[in-house]
């Protein structure tokens, strides 16, 4: 008896063992990947979307046979607004869950949180938002917006004729590096351009600010002085009591035109734009250019959000970190195919050099030696409709400049990636 025992116990441990060889095998069988977006918090009206552009994304290259056959496995987790935490969250996704690349971050101040992590560990982060630029790090593909491919194309936009030649401007941002370093960098731009520094005003508010009545009273007042236009960095959900005190105040885009940099068709949807409607954006992409391959697209993302039962899925729209999402995941994919790997050191350099058709009706290609995305810049006027009509953009796209050279010291920096660290 004892011995009939202790044979099932054999047999078990022996079946036990198998499972467990079967359950590695399997799990090798996948490529995971990590997405590092805030699900709440201050910045989920803008995050959460992304998030769900990079499933979708992993869903259609899993149709056509993954990667290097193997199909990708994603792995969510939500920092939840907070910076310190995605470092936290970026550290658990490279040594427990053990995942080969990361999409992820919208400020600039979670993706410099998490920085030292990738470097330290050599992670590969892909960050999709426009930003200020003065990072070049061999851990990170930037497939967002350099300043000279948003930034100072679109406050040359308002000092020419077309976009109403205004002679002052209003820097509004949030108060955190992004707005600072732009702003920094348009002042010194401004400047160059003959603006005197008493036609510049500077002002910052904190995260999730909700009271704009006295910045608003402020901003018309400045207004009084000559021609006037707002620079908006303000990001996440603050973007909606600005918007909605400019309305309140009547400050239309006649009167004083607002160019924002963090605001999209994903922010626009919770408000009623018609006051809105004449003021500016400045992005690489919007939905509402007409192209074969961005019809597919924004067709593609509508059908997910119903399928999926999104928040808001009667009313889904694409904007450019969303289409950036999308091309960051295809290219590192082709890139991982072309290395026949997923090592980040082969995969970075298969990088160099790739292209993709974007939705925004260009081909994309990363630059061999900066990380960054060559890109068209487009300036969209708002519509009734919380879509953009796009009233200028570049003939083809534009190489990033990383290091302003509104920047003192910027060049004599090197024109490729070096660890911050």
């Amino acid at each position: 008896m004892q011995r009939r025992n202790l044979i099932k116990a054999f047999t078990l441990s022996a079946s036990i063992a198998a499972m467990g060889m079967t359950w590695t095998v399997q799990a090798a069988e996948t490529i995971k990947v990590g997405i590092l977006h805030s699900l709440s918090g201050t910045m989920a009206i803008s995050e959460t979307s992304l998030k769900d552009m990079a499933l979708m994304t992993i869903d259609e290259i899993n149709a056509k046979g993954g990667v290097l056959g193997k199909q990708l496995e994603p792995v969510v987790v939500d920092p939840a607004s907070n910076w310190p935490l995605f470092a936290e969250r970026g550290r658990q996704l490279l040594t427990q869950d053990k995942v080969d690349v990361t999409f992820g971050c919208w400020t600039s101040v979670s993706r410099k949180s998490v920085l030292p992590v990738y470097e330290e560990l050599n992670g590969l982060l892909f960050y999709p938002v426009q930003y200020e630029g003065e990072e070049m790090s061999p851990n990170v593909f930037y497939t967002g917006a350099a300043p000279n491919q948003q930034a100072i194309p679109a406050v040359e936009y308002l000092m020419s004729e077309d976009g109403g030649a205004a002679k002052r401007y209003f820097l509004l941002g949030t108060d955190y590096v992004y707005p600072r370093t732009t702003n920094k960098i348009l002042r010194a731009f401004l400047i160059s351009k003959g603006v005197a520094e008493k036609d510049i005003e500077e002002v910052y508010t904190p995260f999730g600010h909700s009271d704009y009545q006295t910045i608003v009273a402020n901003i018309k007042k400045f207004s009084a002085g000559g021609k006037t236009a707002v620079i908006s960095t303000v990001n996440g959900d603050s973007n909606v009591p600005f918007y909605k005190e400019l309305a309140n105040q009547g400050l239309e885009a006649t009167d004083v035109p607002v160019v924002a940099f963090s605001v999209g068709e994903e922010e626009l949807r919770g408000i009623d734009t018609k006051p809105l409607v004449g003021h500016l954006a400045a992005w690489n992409y919007f939905q509402s250019v007409e192209n074969p391959v961005n019809s597919a697209f924004v067709a593609k993302w509508k059908a997910y959000a119903k399928a999926k039962n999104l928040p808001g899925a009667d009313k889904a729209v694409t904007n450019d970190p969303m289409e950036a999402t999308y091309v960051g995941i295809h290219m590192w994919a082709q890139a991982v195919e072309k290395a026949g790997t997923t090592d980040v050191d082969k995969v970075r350099t298969a990088l160099y050099g790739q292209t993709f058709a974007a939705p925004s009706g260009y081909t994309l290609t990363m630059d061999k030696t900066n990380h960054h995305l060559h890109k068209p810049v487009m300036i969209g006027e708002i519509q009734e409709d919380g879509q953009f009509s796009v009233v200028w953009e570049t003939s083809s796209p534009v190489r990033a400049q990383p290091w302003s050279p509104y920047i003192e010291g910027n060049d004599k920096k090197p024109d490729y990636a070096v660890k911050s660290n």
